[in-house]
Order: C-alpha cells, then structure tokens, then sequence
C-alpha cells in the first residue's frame, strides 16, 4: 500500500467519513481481503505489475463471480482464464464491460488501456489448431498494456510463410510462437530474429506427441539460444513475462 493511499484513509477518519474501526479494514484489506473460499490478493499489482488473474479451472460461478466483484473495485484490468460463457454471462451482471473470447475461453475486463510497452509483441501459431493458446496470450499482453501482433498458421510444414513475415518478427520486442506436433518453430523463429522468444508447446498432435510433451522437450533442446519455454498451454504465462520484457519500467 502506498503512503499517499493511507494518507487518504487517515484524512476520512480525520473528517469522520470513517470509523477507527471501518479505517483499519480498509488499510488491512489493501493487501487481501479475504472472502472465505479465497484471498483475494489486491497488492498484486503493485508488487508484479498487475492484478491477480483467476483461473476458472475447479471454481464453481459464484466465487468467480465474488472473487471478480472484489477485483473490478480497485483494479481497472481483469481477467479470468479457461472458464465458460455461461460465467461469464454471471460476471457481467457485476461488470458490464466484461468482455468473452470464446476461442482462448476467457473473460477479459480491460478499462485501463494505457500503452505500457517499449514495442510490440508478436504472437504466432504454427497452426490454425494452436490459435486458442495463442490468444490467451495475445488478449493477456494487451490487458497488460502492449501492442500485439498477430500471425497465424506459419508453421514450418511451410517454411515460406514464416519468412515471408521477417520485417514484422524483426519489428517485435518480444515474440511468442505457440506450436504443437513437433515444436519446431520456435527454433526457426529465434534463428531470424535478436529478442526473446517465449515457446509454448500445446497439446495439439497425434498419439506420439503425448499431449503435448513432444512440443515441450523440442523446445527445450532448442538450439536458438534466445527462446525460452512456458508449460504446455499456457498462452497466459507466455503473454505475462512477454509483457514484462516489453514494459516500461518507472525508475
């Protein structure tokens, strides 16, 4: 919590806008709040550079929407991943600026469009099969601020369709390529190009890619030595640290 934001607690207690008691809440609260099945952690942003992020994933719709209410009153950016539209027709009875991508399934509340960036980040796929990961990653960059581009199906079954986007990978301050099957394209990717590439293997494939982990290992022997890897599917991993490389940071 910072020392302007106590400051403005103390000052409504001063003018008796605030009880002792009700003026303690809220500075405790100012870390989390806890709301019985969850902590809601609203520090988060200050210590990371952005709001904590719910995964839908083994939540029933009430506490995503509780956890959500408590969110969108003091932070302007929110997402909730891997969930469904019927949540998120709950989530927008408490926010009607919520918004639903039915590919990457997820729940974006982006009111704060500030352009945090140094440049753009690029998200590739190498198939039309690996865009929902892609734009996991691609909606989880822009939520935090940046610039993206997206280029879809340039897989290495078709090495020409990579290179005939060079100038916008060499545009890119960050690159994502998000690739199933084999996960060799991050390895042509990083050979073009002079500025981190996060891989994400997906769980796309046939029985030999094992769900994923063929992708994973491959890109993890890659010998491009800029690219670096995230866990299979996860877009908002990768569209998280791409936007840390990118970010302007204040001194």
């Amino acid at each position: 919590m910072r020392r302007e934001e106590i400051e403005k607690i103390l000052e409504r207690h001063r003018r008796g806008e605030l009880t002792a008691a009700e003026a303690a809440r809220l500075i405790e609260e100012w870390q989390y709040e806890d709301i019985g099945h969850a902590r809601v952690d609203h520090a988060r942003a200050v210590r990371q550079g952005f709001p904590e992020v719910v995964l839908g994933i083994g939540k029933t719709r009430q506490q995503i929407v509780e956890i959500v209410e408590r969110l969108v009153r003091r932070a302007p950016n929110v997402l909730v991943t891997r969930t469904d539209s019927a949540t998120f027709g709950e989530v927008r009875n408490v926010c009607t600026e919520a918004e639903w991508h039915e590919a990457a399934r997820m729940i974006r509340i982006w009111r704060d469009r500030t352009d945090r960036g140094q440049g753009t980040i690029a998200v590739i796929t190498a198939g039309t099969s690996d865009i929902p990961v892609a734009e996991e990653a691609a909606l989880t960059a822009e939520a935090m601020g940046n610039r993206v581009e997206r280029i879809w199906d340039v897989g290495v079954a078709g090495v020409h369709r990579v290179l005939a986007e060079r100038e916008k990978l060499r545009r890119a301050r960050a690159i994502i390529v998000v690739a199933g099957m084999e996960g060799a394209l991050p390895s042509v990717v990083g050979g073009l190009v002079g500025v981190p590439v996060i891989a994400v293997p997906t769980s796309v494939g046939y029985g030999a890619s094992l769900g994923g982990v063929a992708a994973l290992l491959g890109m993890l022997n890659s010998c491009a030595s800029n690219v670096t890897v995230v866990n299979i599917d996860n877009g908002f991993g990768a569209g998280f640290v791409a936007s840390l490389i990118n970010r302007r940071w204040d001194s």
